[in-house]
């Protein structure tokens, strides 16, 4: 039988990717959901090209435009975070979580809740509300597969093994574009540069977040959630050519690697077949021609982003909202150059030395902290600026 699937977040990076794996084998999967936040045609185009049943637009403004592009179809359009989780919830056995920020926060919880398979794209699910779902997921028997290609490294390094027995877990960095630069370069740096990554193909947000290694602080954040382990056995490394993903040292000394091309194809094929393997048509990785495997510890002295973040997993509670509220308004001002490089973790520094918050209950708590982080953030990035 055919893998009925959901794309939350279709025309996105993740999302095209996950279409791209999908139309090539459409006699394995049946998309039967979307969503987009506000990409209308091209939302139409994939539900009519795919033969969805149902279109979901995050925007509500947008639904006639969406209802008339989809005109002479049996593809139902519907609008809304009530229609985002509806989707999420709905008759697809596999959702792929992919929807950027904290507005994937309650379409993922209802896929979890509904006890669905569910490939986790979106950072944020697990940084702000990590225990929540973790929780939930447990509850209703709902399976979290780890999309990011350090933790799905980890999950295949861990298959079938005793997680008693494991040592530490060990997510690499390429180190981003910077990580040689010296502080005054660093206080240049352009955002052209930054999004410049020297080894993926992303979007200008997490560009930035990997040229500050913000991104892999967020990462320690979920593997502690996915995989159970405390911050003092989760250890970084700087890999620049971006070929393992991550490793597993076990309590024996055995190490396992997962490698790989820097494609995000590889991790999305892996989520969508699992437990089973399938085809792809990415660009095989050729060891001989790649010739050297170099890795360092990274600098938290030029990156004190790490730090931040350890120090939220730490913390718990509010922390790592926190932290990913104000790093996300952050990396937005650095792009409409409204602060200097430098300034994104130092704001996101402040606001953890600042705000005194309650830990969050539930998903409607986190986003209310992470509306009043937003805010308070965006009220010093004028001081900044100064």
């Amino acid at each position: 039988m055919k893998r009925r699937v959901a794309i939350l977040g279709a025309t996105g990076s993740i999302g095209r990717s996950t279409l791209d794996l999908i139309e090539a084998a459409p006699e394995q999967f049946e998309v039967v959901a979307m969503t987009a936040a506000a990409n209308v045609q091209q939302l139409a185009a994939d539900a009519r090209r795919t033969d969805a049943r149902l279109a979901v637009i995050a925007d509500e403004a947008l639904l006639p435009e969406l209802r008339e592009a989809l005109s002479g179809t049996n593809i139902h359009a519907a609008a809304g975070i009530t229609a985002l989780a509806e989707a999420a919830a709905g008759e697809a056995e596999f959702v792929m979580a992919a929807i950027v920020g904290c507005a994937g926060l309650e379409p993922v919880m209802a896929a979890v809740d509904a006890g669905k398979t569910v490939a986790l794209a979106n950072k944020e699910a697990l940084v702000t509300a990590g225990d929540l779902m973790i929780d939930a997921a447990r509850r209703s028997g709902a399976t979290l597969l780890p999309v990011d290609s350090e933790h799905n490294a980890i999950f295949q390094c861990l298959a079938g093994q005793d997680r008693d027995r494991v040592a530490r877990l060990i997510l690499t960095a390429s180190g981003g574009p910077f990580r040689t630069f010296s502080a005054d370069q660093m206080a240049r740096v352009t955002p052209e540069q930054a999004v410049a990554h020297p080894n993926w193909s992303m979007g200008a947000k997490i560009s930035v977040d990997s040229a500050t290694m913000m991104n892999k602080g967020l990462e320690l954040i979920e593997a502690h959630h996915l995989f159970g382990l405390p911050s003092e056995r989760i250890d970084i490394m700087v890999h620049p050519q971006s070929i393992v993903h991550s490793l597993v040292e076990y309590q024996d000394g055995s190490m396992l690697a997962q490698l790989g091309p820097s494609d995000m194809r590889v991790p999305i094929a892996h989520t969508l077949a699992w437990p089973r393997r399938m085809e792809t048509r990415v660009q095989r990785l050729d060891l001989v021609a790649v010739g050297r495997l170099d890795f360092e510890a990274p600098d938290e002295q030029r990156f004190p982003a790490l730090r931040l973040a350890r120090r939220a997993l730490q913390e718990g509670g509010a922390a790592p909202v926190i932290l990913n509220a104000a790093n996300e308004i952050a990396v937005a001002a650095f792009l409409e150059r409204r602060i200097h490089f430098p300034d994104i973790v130092g704001l996101v520094e402040q606001l953890l030395e600042t705000m005194n918050e309650a830990a969050p209950r539930s998903i409607s708590d986190v986003i209310e902290l992470d509306r009043r982080t937003r805010a308070a953030a965006e009220r010093q990035v004028p001081e900044l600026a100064a």
